[in-house]
């Protein structure tokens, strides 16, 4: 087979029969501000945004994001039926006649005969339609329908010239984001229009110069009957009207659409091939690429390209200034973004290894916010704040970017926001989506009793006490590590002894973590396959919560060898599930792989001194419920923006941080690559070497021995001070278990004297 690039590997309609609103989307670079993609589905959250098994398409819309979404278009022919609805003018479309890549979809349009091409940069879409020979073709902007998560409650478009439309679509509050959000835009047309007019509330104006109201919609006029290709670009800003012109006449200051698609694609290869891998089958690599593409996809930019970003975190939107460089480059980029629950074990190994840039992005992000509104979040949106789902989970990735030497960034800023989210009145005060209270957290119980009491009411999601005391000792720990790095003595006292909360929580007596009512008495009828008191999980998921100390779980289970029988036993029950649980009912099975409080767990082995048992697992995992590359399966629950193609990539290379990198001189563990040799490329702004490179040896499941650098590595876990400066890891495989390899010294612990 010829050579493929790793964008030629990358398959985006992988799972997209499942999936929800953000998770596809093709014309757009890494991490961009606008991705540009069919929707063949428009209302809701989940069952929305591009459907593999759909017949038709409503529209081509521009933002895919965490509780963002607008600006619908729809090339067509005839009578202009925008006012009707999408179930008017939405077309047929067929996969025979579709070609979908990274920076690129097209499509046929069947209903209309029109080819429409689609690319981007970071902040323009670049349409390409090729319309039948016909004088009734037209572009309908429909800009006040829902997509996704979000109703539009104002909308606007004026005809500025007659190649220049702009506008703005108002994202109307979320139950998630609390506050209505504009995205403004521009679109240019590469020639003149033949009439522009638009609808509202139903009502159809066939010409006029402006249109406005919160279900309005605008369309302009083309005739087609001699020249049949248009050329349409359309940027964005959540700034202004003026952002959108900038952005669009900064990145596509021209016409030339192919010049933009073969750009997106170098882009993609660019960053995809920051880790190149041989062997393995194609499906592999397919699938492999295909989660790393996902892994820096959907966490996008939301400034300007002058770096002017919307903060929304006050009672009313400011506009601010990124600081740029001496060269007037941007010191870093603003990102909007889904929670970071889980990410320890995901995005917050993998982007520090191979996109360090990444992460310095977003611990700047976080921390502007901090200084602007007082909190760093857990999961921004178009500036707003969201406190989606639980803890402090940013604490877990602004530690590990400190740990690995990623600290251009505010630290001591960046540290007293930490700390005043693990406080009353912090993150760590309210639950899912608490916005005007502080109750549902309960880290006022937690800091008093030790643990978070089961049944605290608040107008909030995931109050689960039991969960909420697992999740803050973790996080606990990780801030105790930072402050022991800053000298800061008194803090490392106060976080490592609240580290050590989930003591609080596990019952001898059944040999569970179990919730706790305010008076200290245990929950009543207590089942642990039952959701009560754990967020998106159950008390077999959450039993092995303890990722920062394995070894005081282990002391509290009996010993190693009783938590590794116990542990083994659960996953081989699992594992007749395919180690996988139904979105929304993540309790159902002992362990999911699809969902976050779970995908750590089979690396416990590495602890209790049976390597071995983790590298079974890993490989039935990816094998069960993560090596599809249909449309119908790959992800598991929810691919959560970047979180399992993260976990998948990270399981592929042999790699992995039960304490998500978040002790000094961070720990990586070490299982069985699925290929023959991965090469790491290392940023030299935060690494001494060029590459990381992983060679294996030998075919099988299990590792023999291994080496680092040359020496024999005995041990199944390094540190990151042996690979800052560049490393070779070579690894040889055999069909059985080698029982004696890593098996002492076991990976640190915070009860332990090597943490």
């Amino acid at each position: 087979m010829a050579h493929r690039t790793p964008a030629e590997w990358v398959n985006p309609l992988i799972d997209t029969a499942n999936r929800r609103f953000f998770f596809f989307s093709s014309a757009c670079r890494p991490f961009g501000m606008l991705n540009l993609s069919p929707d063949t589905a428009r209302s809701g959250a989940w069952e929305a945004g591009y459907r593999y098994d759909s017949e038709y398409i409503h529209d081509f819309s521009h933002l895919h994001a965490w509780q963002l979404a607008g600006i619908a278009v729809l090339p067509a022919t005839g009578a202009v039926r925008g006012h009707e609805g999408s179930e008017a003018f939405k077309s047929r479309f067929s996969h025979t006649d579709e070609t979908v890549a990274p920076g690129y979809h097209s499509v046929h349009l069947i209903d209309y005969d029109i080819r429409a091409d689609l690319t981007a940069t970071d902040r323009v879409g670049f349409h390409r339609y090729t319309f039948p020979k016909d004088d009734s073709s037209h572009i309908l902007f429909d800009l006040g329908t829902e997509l996704g998560p979000c109703e539009m409650s104002d909308c606007s478009a004026e005809m500025v010239s007659d190649t220049r439309m702009t506008g703005f679509v108002e994202a109307s509050a979320t139950r998630r984001r609390p506050k209505a959000t504009r995205i403004y835009f521009v679109a240019d047309f590469d020639s003149p229009v033949t009439g522009f007019g638009g609808w509202e509330n139903g009502n159809l104006q066939e010409s006029c110069t402006s249109i406005s109201g919160k279900t309005s919609g605008a369309f302009v006029r083309l005739d087609t009957t001699d020249k049949r290709v248009v050329h349409m670009k359309i940027a964005i800003s959540y700034c202004s009207i003026a952002g959108a012109i900038g952005n669009l006449e900064h990145e596509v200051p021209h016409w030339d659409f192919d010049r933009i698609h073969s750009e997106a694609t170098d882009t993609w290869n660019a960053w995809l091939g920051r880790i190149l891998v041989e062997g393995g089958t194609d499906a592999q690599k397919t699938k492999f690429y295909t989660d790393l593409y996902h892994a820096i996809l959907g966490r996008r930019r939301v400034n300007d390209v002058d770096g002017s970003y919307s903060d929304q975190t006050g009672d009313e939107q400011v506009i601010r200034q990124i600081p740029k460089r001496a060269d007037g480059t941007l010191s870093y980029e603003h990102h909007n973004s889904d929670a970071f629950w889980g990410s320890q074990w995901t995005l917050d190994i993998l982007w520090p290894l191979a996109y360090p840039d990444i992460t310095h992005n977003f611990c700047n992000t976080l921390v502007d916010m901090y200084k602007n509104g007082g909190l760093i979040p857990r999961g921004p949106s178009g500036g707003n704040y969201t406190f989606v789902m639980t803890s402090a989970t940013s604490t877990h990735l602004l530690v590990s970017a400190y740990m690995k030497g990623i600290r251009n960034w505010d630290i001591e800023t960046g540290y007293q926001g930490m700390v005043k989210n693990h406080s009353p009145g912090g993150l760590m005060s309210r639950a899912g989506y608490e916005h005007d209270t502080c109750i549902g957290g309960g880290v006022e119980q937690y800091i008093e009793k030790g643990y978070v009491p089961h049944g605290i009411e608040a107008h909030a999601f995931h109050c689960d006490g039991a969960a909420q005391t697992l999740e803050y000792a973790y996080v606990d720990w990780c801030l105790s590590e930072m402050s022991r790095d800053l000298g800061k003595a008194k803090d490392v006292k106060r976080f490592a002894e609240r580290a050590q909360n989930y003591r609080n929580i596990y019952d001898p007596a059944i040999g569970f973590m179990r919730p706790r009512h305010d008076n200290g008495s245990w929950l009543e009828d207590f089942d642990p396959m039952k959701p009560d008191g754990w967020n998106e999980g159950n008390g077999w998921q959450y039993l092995w919560h303890v990722p920062h100390d394995i070894a005081g779980l282990s002391g509290l289970m009996g010993g190693d060898e009783t938590m590794a029988d116990r542990l083994n036993e659960v996953v081989e029950k699992a594992s007749e599930n395919d180690f996988i649980a139904p979105h929304g009912k993540h309790f159902t099975n002992l362990l999911d792989y699809g969902n976050q409080p779970s995908t750590h767990i089979v690396h416990i082995f590495n602890y209790i001194g049976k390597p071995w048992l983790t590298q079974k697992w890993v490989h039935a995992i990816m094998k069960q419920c993560k090596s599809d590359i249909t449309p119908y399966a790959g992800y598991g629950g929810d691919e959560d923006q970047g979180m399992m193609g993260s976990l998948n990539v990270l399981m592929a290379i042999g790699l992995f941080q039960m304490r998500g990198g978040c002790d000094i001189d961070p720990v990586y563990e070490l299982t069985s690559p699925i290929f023959d040799r991965i090469t790491i490329q290392l940023d030299p702004n935060y690494y001494g070497g060029k590459e990381i490179s992983i060679e294996t040896s030998g075919k099988g499941t299990y590792v023999q021995s291994a080496k680092l650098n040359g020496d024999a590595l005995e041990r199944c876990w390094f540190r990151h001070s042996e690979i800052r400066n560049g490393a070779q890891i070579e690894v040889a495989l055999g069909v059985e278990p080698n029982v004696k390899w890593g098996v002492e010294p076991p990976p640190p612990s915070a009860s332990t004297a090597n943490s």
